[in-house]
């Protein structure tokens, strides 16, 4: 299937900046189940880009911009060409071991409500569990629409009910760390989900370690692996770490922030 995103992330200031830098996920890299066609990051005022790697092995940009600024605007444009591997992911760089995706941070640590919802990964094979678990996460949340503004406690989250594609995929993380497994975030594109082909965020979902098998990924607003549907971007243990536009500024007052995105598919 041939992807096509549009990203768009605007940013107005109350008071002028002197100085904003930005770090960007924005960028997908190659693997097996994607190629990328064609990538382009624009900013709306004179910038400094710089590309590099972060530990991760993500495709990361640095942005330097220099005020007076009040407001900022950055657009992504590419096409990726995907084929459906089942969630297998081959071919992506590993820098780190799967053991280290078993430590638990701040998003992921896990209650008494996280730690039953965990139990519900039982068997044997490790493919059954995990597609049981992202079931079982799947239906103990209404998928909602829209970001996310703050990091809420997995426990508050299944208390609640309800919860956003991100928090959705942090249950999905604590739940998996929680049953034995590596697991770990995933950030980038998918077609579907509650605003399907439009969104006011990226999409986000959850990649879990299955021994031989290896890293696999499982997305609790749909119920199964991603597909050919879904363009990856980003991995990382935290939140944080997948965040497509996050940063510093020097200046103070307060700040909007409006994201638009959009996937289509030729």
């Amino acid at each position: 299937m041939r992807l096509s995103i549009d990203h768009h992330t605007r940013y107005k200031f109350s008071v002028p900046q002197s100085r904003v830098v930005q770090l960007l996920h924005l960028t997908p890299y190659d693997t097996e189940a994607q190629t990328v066609l064609d990538w382009r990051i624009d900013v709306d005022c004179d910038a400094r880009l710089r590309e590099g790697r972060d530990g991760y092995g993500n495709h990361v940009t640095m942005l330097y911009v220099d005020g007076p600024v009040d407001a900022l605007a950055i657009t992504v444009r590419g096409q990726v060409l995907t084929e459906d591997m089942a969630g297998v992911i081959r071919g992506a760089p590993e820098p780190l071991p799967p053991l280290y995706f078993t430590r638990a941070t701040i998003s992921t640590l896990a209650g008494e409500a996280t730690l039953a919802l965990a139990r519900q990964a039982r068997g044997s094979d490790p493919l059954e569990r995990a597609h049981r678990l992202n079931n079982a996460v799947g239906h103990a949340v209404t998928i909602e629409g829209g970001r996310s503004d703050s990091i809420v406690a997995p426990d508050d989250i299944l208390a609640r009910g309800t919860a956003t594609v991100r928090e959705a995929a942090q249950l999905m993380v604590a739940a998996g760390r929680a049953a034995g497994f590596p697991a770990r975030f995933v950030s980038g594109h998918s077609l579907h989900g509650p605003d399907r082909g439009r969104r006011r965020t990226a999409h986000y979902w959850a990649e879990l370690h299955l021994g031989a098998i290896g890293w696999v990924g499982f997305d609790p607003c749909s119920g199964a692996s991603p597909d050919e549907s879904y363009v990856r971007v980003a991995v990382g243990i935290g939140l944080g770490d997948v965040t497509p536009v996050a940063g510093t500024r020097v200046g103070g007052g307060v700040e909007e922030l409006d994201v638009a995105v959009q996937v289509g598919a030729q």
